[in-house]
């Protein structure tokens, strides 16, 4: 069997011998999920070592990029005299995937060891939890959009009821509030799929098909087909390329979170469990930078140069907005939902300026910000476990009583707001290299959009720094007097074990980027090569 069926597949065995199994067996539920993570973190890494890398995998060859492929046969439905429909069990990963893929196995271990604080209906819980996993496994290794939908849409029905059921006071909102954003962006990309599905024929069948891979050469589109790049047809009066492009970048702008269709991400974070926030901002937000490049800018790319300009302002104002609101939390959790808004802009940003060094920022930053993103949510939930509090005026000189906690939350804070040596940094700075140098490549992204990016580095510093400063130093005072004192408890065993191998690999990421660099480059000058060909 195919290893990506294997990485995709297996937590749901694991989820099926939990839901086999008595619930006097609960105890052992968590050590089943812990298992599973672990094999599918295993598997991942044995994919990225044996990744070939080199011009002689590919090189300017887009589809070559993609290795552990595995193509099958699933809905061939004939429809007569007009053919068959195509639609393919299609999976394969590229050097974009594979950093994605690594990140999001290595998250789900951390998530499956946060788990263990969750108390109530273990095994509904930790069978929600594999399915999700299936999931958003499955989005980054399918290149058939159907495919790809349906793993997109599976992510929404766990991730409903792991905030709805065990999140916080406001849960039902919050899980209500996530829900009906992300659905809004997928029923629209659903007909666009569908566009997309009836403009594309697979050259060696003749038949239309899903096949992301055919979607991306503007050959495969038939003549006088609604999304054919030499088609002058309109939907609404605007050409139907430019819509498609935008229902798609709406959809998953939802998900990065770009403003503004970022309201839903603080309420879900504060109310969402420690191990549902950690999969929310280290996985999910992905899945939206991830769709943007492979699907909005794979497949409508004359679309995204034509607007860079606009993207790069989104990914500006995202950047500013939310860091001066991070800024502005009294609640921990807020406050880093915030800077997650902040940091992912950069993301949009390297994207927008269509050059190699934009796209590898773009790419590293995702992969930077997973691992800062589940190591600040996990400490943030250290606290709350404790004391059910995260109000940040709430505590004062942390340091004195949690010392090997406040180590770690440093090292998070310092990472996080990009200093030299830490992933990062080298994510921010790549993105920003990428927008300077988009000015003189294609003239789409000014000069100043960079500079204001920049503003963002400064203002990260400074919530994370002021956040430092307020809970961790100066003399203890702590808003449950002495009781809180008792109760906060520096880190044990379980929780260091999680904490220390993502301090370990943010800073090998920062002194040793080629760690990701030299998976992605190939697939990253591929797809620059096949945009300007277009």
């Amino acid at each position: 069997m195919n290893i990506l069926t294997l990485i995709i597949f297996a937590p749901v065995l694991f989820g099926i011998i939990i839901m086999v199994l008595p619930s006097n067996w609960r105890a052992s539920f968590k050590y089943i999920t812990l298992l599973a993570t672990l094999v599918q973190l295993g598997m991942s890494v044995w994919i990225y070592l044996n990744f070939k890398t080199g011009a002689s995998f590919g090189g300017a060859n887009h589809e070559a990029q993609f290795q552990f492929m595995q193509k099958l046969p699933w809905i061939n439905l004939d429809l007569g005299p007009i053919g068959k429909m195509q639609i393919e069990y299609f999976v394969g990963i590229d050097g974009i995937s594979i950093a994605l893929l690594v990140m999001t196995s290595f998250v789900l271990v951390i998530a499956a060891i946060a788990s263990w604080e969750i108390k109530g209906n273990l095994k509904g819980y930790f069978v929600l939890f594999l399915i999700l996993d299936m999931a958003v496994t499955g989005v980054f290794c399918s290149l058939d959009f159907f495919l790809f939908y349906i793993f997109y849409e599976l992510m929404l029905l766990p991730l409903y009821f792991l905030i709805g059921m065990w999140g916080g006071a406001r849960r039902e909102f919050a899980a209500m509030k996530f829900f009906l954003y992300t659905l809004f962006g997928s029923v629209f990309m659903l007909l666009v799929m569908v566009g997309l599905y009836l403009s594309v024929k697979d050259p060696a069948t003749g038949n239309h098909t899903f096949n992301m891979i055919q979607m991306m050469n503007p050959a495969n589109f038939e003549h006088g087909s609604i999304f054919s790049v030499l088609s002058h047809q309109t939907v609404f009066g605007f050409p139907a390329r430019a819509v498609g492009f935008v229902v798609l970048f709406v959809a998953f702008a939802i998900k990065v979170p770009v403003v503004p269709f970022h309201t839903w991400l603080p309420d879900a974070h504060v109310e969402a469990p420690t191990p549902v926030s950690i999969i929310l901002a280290g996985i999910l937000l992905k899945v939206g930078g991830y769709g943007i490049i492979r699907i909005c800018v794979g497949i409508f790319p004359e679309i995204a140069q034509a607007h860079a300009y606009w993207l790069g302002l989104l990914g500006v104002i995202s950047i500013v907005y939310g860091a001066l609101n991070a800024l502005a939390q009294k609640d921990l959790k807020r406050m880093i939902a915030y800077s997650s808004v902040s940091h992912m802009g950069f993301v949009l940003l390297g994207i927008a300026s269509l050059t190699t060094e934009g796209l590898s920022g773009a790419v590293m930053q995702m992969v930077s910000h997973g691992f800062l993103s589940t190591m600040l949510f996990f400490l943030a939930g250290v606290v709350y476990s404790r004391v059910h509090d995260r109000g940040i005026n709430h505590f004062r000189g942390l340091a004195t009583i949690m010392p090997a906690y406040t180590s770690f939350v440093m090292i998070a804070f310092f990472a996080s707001l990009g200093l030299p040596g830490f992933s990062a940094f080298i994510g921010e700075a790549f993105s920003l290299v990428g927008a300077f140098r988009s000015n003189s490549v294609n003239g789409e992204l000014p000069y100043w959009m960079a500079a204001c990016a920049s503003l963002g580095i400064l203002l990260g510093a400074s919530y994370f720094l002021w956040t430092l400063q307020r809970m961790f130093f100066g003399k203890v005072n702590l808003k449950g007097g002495a009781v809180w004192q008792t109760a906060l408890t520096d880190l044990n065993l379980r929780e260091k074990i999680a904490l220390v191998p993502l301090t370990l690999i943010v800073l090998a990421i920062g002194l040793m980027p080629s760690l990701v660099f030299d998976k992605t480059n190939d697939s990253v000058l591929a797809f620059i090569h096949f945009l300007q060909f277009k």
